[in-house]
């Protein structure tokens, strides 16, 4: 049995030791801690405020945005650790302050456009993501359509198959009472859902059985993403242009500009690959969020990066 100061203590040690690995990680990547802190929160402000400007879902995109980024921190893997590690109350302890310390940038944002509803809903979901392990509660394998060609789709789509159930009712919800936007963010979600599939890379083991060399990798994984994509995206799409064929120029449009940033974050991925998305390749994602021409020139300079690191798995 732990004391309550050792348990504090303990608590304490681990909250250090994750800020030394974020740290180490920036150095790794020749950023300064602080240099990064700052960088970041600028382009974190600087987007919000471009985004509650450009459009009136700007509250539901920045709670999409937040539970996706905890939702890393409920990896079932890490759960595990934390459960060897700590009793179940202080295990959650450590995970509702770490849900509310990523929400954080979030929720103040939330508060200075006085969106009080939305900030509320962001802390209650934070709160209940971190109280409640979901996955647990699933003793069956859910079915998904891509199983021949493994790993983002299998693996993203079990994990966040509800998201589409929520898109393709919102597109519903949007033909019913006439709201245009709202379908249009229905599209949205599905592509950001899916972007989400490729911010971790997988084991060097499921790149090296790949009897490819790597540009041949990176057009396979290119046409997989894609083709996957379009199918959980087009019905939406389709559906849409029924009742909007006025609007089928501007759908297209959504379509394609979310195809190119599926591509983008793709040879993302590699171009750093087997390390994770780092400051520098967020930024590159920033910049592209802000003006998508800079897809044009950010796509090839990233594929020859990913071939580059490649080289080092595909012969």
């Amino acid at each position: 049995m732990i004391d309550g100061y050792s348990v504090k203590y303990t608590m304490k040690e681990y909250f250090k030791l994750q800020y030394k690995i974020t740290s180490r990680r920036f150095k790794d990547n020749g950023v300064e801690p602080l240099l990064a802190f700052i960088i970041l929160t600028l382009c974190f402000f600087g987007l919000s405020i471009y985004l509650f400007r450009k459009t009136e879902f700007a509250e539901y995109i920045y709670i999409l945005s937040a539970l996706t980024l905890i939702g890393n921190l409920s990896e079932i893997r890490r759960t595990e650790f934390l459960k060897i590690c700590f009793d179940d109350v202080k295990m959650k302890k450590i995970r509702v302050t770490e849900n509310i310390t990523y929400t954080l940038p979030f929720l103040f944002f939330l508060l200075y456009k006085e969106t009080y509803l939305s900030a509320f809903l962001l802390l209650l979901l934070t709160t209940i993501l971190a109280l409640v392990n979901f996955r647990t509660t699933l003793n069956f394998t859910i079915w998904t359509p891509f199983s021949n060609r493994p790993f983002e789709f299998t693996i993203g789509f079990r994990n966040t198959f509800f998201l589409f159930f929520a898109a393709y009712t919102l597109s519903i919800i949007a033909v019913s009472f006439d709201n245009f936007n709202l379908g249009l963010f229905s599209i949205l979600l599905v592509f950001m859902t899916i972007l989400s599939f490729y911010t971790k890379p997988e084991n060097e083991y499921f790149v090296w059985i790949y009897n490819l060399k790597p540009k041949e990798f990176l057009f396979s994984k290119i046409k997989t993403a894609l083709l996957f994509s379009s199918s959980l995206a087009l019905p939406i799409v389709i559906f849409l242009a029924i009742f909007y064929h006025q609007q089928i120029g501007l759908l297209l449009l959504i379509f394609l500009i979310s195809l190119a940033f599926l591509i983008f974050i793709v040879v993302l991925k590699y171009s750093v690959f087997p390390n994770e998305i780092n400051l520098i390749q967020g930024i590159y994602l920033a910049l592209c969020i802000c003006f998508p021409p800079l897809l044009f020139v950010f796509i090839p300079y990233l594929f020859i990066q990913s071939q580059n690191r490649l080289n080092n798995f595909l012969k």
